[in-house]
């Protein structure tokens, strides 16, 4: 699975640097992770019962 792109304009594959290499597979890492992190606080969000809801129960 290498990373090379056809050119539109000389029809040559250009070859990514490994620190492009690096650099892309850290930004799809991070774009990820933060969705992860965004759904698991919308959950967390709608899980949580409403202030209404909780008023002193426990007495």
């Amino acid at each position: 699975m290498a990373h090379e792109k056809d050119t539109a304009q000389t029809g040559q594959k250009s070859k990514k640097t490994a620190a492009q290499q690096r650099e892309e597979r850290l930004k799809a890492a991070l774009k990820s992770n933060m969705g992860r992190r965004k759904a698991q606080s919308r959950a967390r969000v709608a899980a949580e019962p409403s202030a209404e809801n909780t008023a002193d129960d426990t007495k």
